[in-house]
C-alpha cells in the first residue's frame, strides 16, 4: 500500500496547488461574465478554444515522449535539449503560418467584429501558443523528477500574476477583453522564465537527431489524440455560433443570439471545472506513478485499487457539484458585487451534471491508458480518440440544432463514454488490469440517478431543499463506497519500495 501513499501524497501535492490555483483563476469568471456581456465572453470562449485546438501542433506530443523517456536520467539532459530545440523551431514555423492565415481565422473566431483591437488579440493569441509550448517540457521534468512543491509554486506564481493584471489591465487602464489575452502572455512568459530557472542546464545537452526520431515516432500519436481531445472539449463553441435565428427561438423561445449561447455555455462550462480539477491532478500524479511502478509484478492490482479510490472521489465530486449547482453559482462575491457566475448566465446551468459525467468519463480513460503506456502501444490512440472526434462532429451536427448547449453537453458525454470504453478493451489486451468496470458503472449509475432524480424526490419530501438534497449525497455515497472497495484485494497490491 506504500505506492499508493505516494500516489496520494503527490496527488495532493499537484491537486492543492491546482485547486488553488484553479480557485484563484476562477476568481476571472465573475469577474468576467460581471463586466462583459455574454457576446463578449462568447467571443474569449471561442479564441481559447482556437488556442486548445492549435496547442496539439505546437507541442506536437512531446510531453508524453519526455515523460516516457526523461526518466532515463543519463541521457536527460540530451532528451531535453532535443526536444526543446525541436519544440520551438516547430513553434516559430506554426507561428508564420498563422500570420499567414490571420485574415480567414480572425474571421471564423469572430475577431473582425469585435473591435479595433482585433489584429492585436490575435497576435497575443499567438505569443501565448508559442511560450506556452515551451513550458511543455520543463514543466514535466518538474514532475519527472519529483519536484512537486517547485511546480506547485510555479503553477501559482502563473495564476496570480494572470488575475493580477486582468484586475489592473481592465479596472485601472479600462481595457476591453483583450487585457484577457494579455494578462495570460505576460503571466506566461514570466512563469517561463521561472521553470527555466530549475531546467536551465539542461538545455547544455547534446542534439541527438537519433533520440529526436525515437521520440517523434512515440509522441506522434498523441497528436491526433490530443487533437481529437480538444475537438471534444471545444469544437462544440463553433457548433453553438453556427446556430441561426430561427433555430435558436425554436429552442429557448428567446430571440438570443448565437454569440450570446457561446457566452452561456462557456460560462457554465467552467462549473465542471471542480471533477476537470480531480482529473487533472490525478493525471499529474498518475503518469509518473505507473511509470515508476510498471516493471513490479503486482503493478496490476496496484493499478486496479487506483481507479476504485478515482471513482470513490469522482462520485463526490459529481454529487456535490450535480445537487448543488444553483447554490453554487448564486454565492456572493466579495467587493466584486456579484455572484460567482453572473445570473445572465444561469439559463445554461442544467448542462452542468452533462459536462461532468464526460469529466469522470476522461477519468477513466486516463485510468486505462496505463497499458498502452508502458507497452508502447500508443499508435491505438489515434485511431480510438479519431473514433471520439467523428462521435463528437456527427452528435455536434446532429443534436445542437435540436437541443442547443444541453446536446453539445450530451455529446461531450458520448464521445468520452465511447473512448473510455474502447481504450478499456484495448489496454487489456496489452496489459491485464482488475478495473472492475462493472462495479465502475454501477459507481456511475446511483450517482447520476440521485443527482436527476433528486428534484423529484424532493417534491415528495416536505423539507428544506438543501436539507433533501444533503441526505441523497450521503445516501448514495453510503451505496457507492463498499460497491467500490467490497472484495477489493489489498494483499495482492503491497510493492515494495
Amino acid at each position: 500500500m506504500k505506492p499508493l501513499k505516494y500516489l496520494l501524497s503527490d496527488t495532493l501535492v499537484y491537486g492543492i496547488s491546482s485547486v488553488i490555483a484553479r480557485f484563484i483563476n476562477y476568481l476571472l469568471v465573475p469577474f468576467h461574465t460581471g463586466l462583459f456581456n455574454p457576446e463578449a465572453y462568447g467571443l474569449v470562449g471561442l479564441v481559447y478554444a482556437a488556442i486548445g485546438l492549435l496547442q496539439v501542433f505546437f507541442s506536437f506530443g512531446m510531453e508524453s515522449s519526455y515523460l516516457r523517456y526523461g526518466k532515463n536520467r543519463k541521457q536527460v539532459a540530451s532528451i531535453f535539449s532535443t526536444i526543446q530545440r525541436a519544440l520551438l523551431a516547430g513553434g516559430l514555423f506554426f507561428s508564420l503560418v498563422l500570420w499567414l492565415l490571420q485574415a480567414p481565422l480572425s474571421g471564423l473566431l469572430s475577431l473582425t467584429a469585435a473591435s479595433s483591437n482585433t489584429e492585436y488579440i490575435y497576435l497575443l493569441m499567438m505569443g501565448i501558443l508559442l511560450v506556452d509550448a515551451l513550458a511543455i517540457v520543463p514543466f514535466s521534468e518538474l514532475r519527472l523528477s519529483k519536484r512537486p512543491y517547485s511546480f506547485a509554486l510555479l503553477k501559482l506564481g502563473h495564476v496570480t500574476i494572470n488575475i493580477s493584471l486582468n484586475g489592473y489591465l481592465i479596472l485601472v487602464l479600462n481595457w476591453g477583453i483583450e487585457a484577457i489575452f494579455m494578462a495570460n502572455l505576460l503571466a506566461s512568459l514570466v512563469t517561463l522564465l521561472g521553470v527555466f530557472g530549475y531546467t536551465g542546464p539542461l538545455w547544455r545537452g547534446a542534439w541527438s537527431s537519433d533520440l529526436l526520431r525515437k521520440m517523434v515516432q512515440f509522441g506522434w500519436p498523441f497528436i491526433p489524440a490530443g487533437l481529437a481531445h480538444v475537438v471534444n472539449e471545444t469544437l462544440d463553441r463553433f457548433f453553438l455560433k453556427s446556430l441561426n435565428g430561427e433555430q435558436i427561438y425554436a429552442i429557448y423561445s428567446i430571440d438570443w443570439s448565437a454569440d450570446y449561447i457561446v457566452g452561456v455555455y462557456n460560462a457554465c462550462y467552467k462549473l465542471a471545472v471542480f471533477m476537470l480539477l480531480l482529473v487533472q491532478m490525478y493525471r499529474m500524479a498518475w503518469q509518473p506513478f505507473f511509470m515508476r511502478y510498471s516493471d513490479d509484478s503486482d503493478a496490476p492490482s496496484l493499478f486496479g485499487m487506483a481507479f476504485k479510490y478515482f471513482n470513490i472521489a469522482a462520485a463526490l465530486v459529481f454529487l456535490t457539484v450535480g445537487l448543488f449547482v444553483e447554490s453554487i453559482v448564486a454565492i456572493p462575491i466579495p467587493f466584486l458585487n456579484t455572484t460567482l457566475i453572473d445570473e445572465a448566465y444561469w439559463s445554461g446551468l442544467s448542462i452542468v451534471p452533462w459536462l461532468l459525467l464526460a469529466y469522470w468519463f476522461q477519468g477513466w480513460y486516463i485510468n486505462f491508458s496505463v497499458g498502452i503506456f508502458i507497452q508502447e502501444k500508443t499508435k491505438r490512440l489515434a485511431q480510438i480518440t479519431g473514433l471520439g472526434a467523428t462521435i463528437t462532429i456527427i452528435m455536434n451536427i446532429a443534436l445542437i440544432p435540436v437541443l442547443g448547449m444541453k446536446g453539445a453537453a450530451i455529446t461531450t458525454v458520448l464521445s468520452y463514454g465511447t473512448m473510455a470504453v474502447i481504450l478499456f478493451r484495448v489496454a487489456q489486451k496489452a496489459m491485464k488490469i482488475p478495473f472492475g468496470l462493472v462495479r465502475a458503472f454501477g459507481t456511475m449509475t446511483v450517482a447520476s440517478s440521485a443527482v436527476w432524480g433528486a428534484q423529484s424526490i424532493q417534491m415528495w419530501i416536505d423539507l428544506p431543499k438543501e436539507l433533501v438534497y444533503s441526505l441523497i449525497l450521503v445516501l448514495a455515497m453510503l451505496v457507492i463506497i463498499p460497491l467500490q472497495i467490497f472484495n477489493m484485494d489489498t494483499k495482492s497490491a503491497k510493492i515494495n519500495s
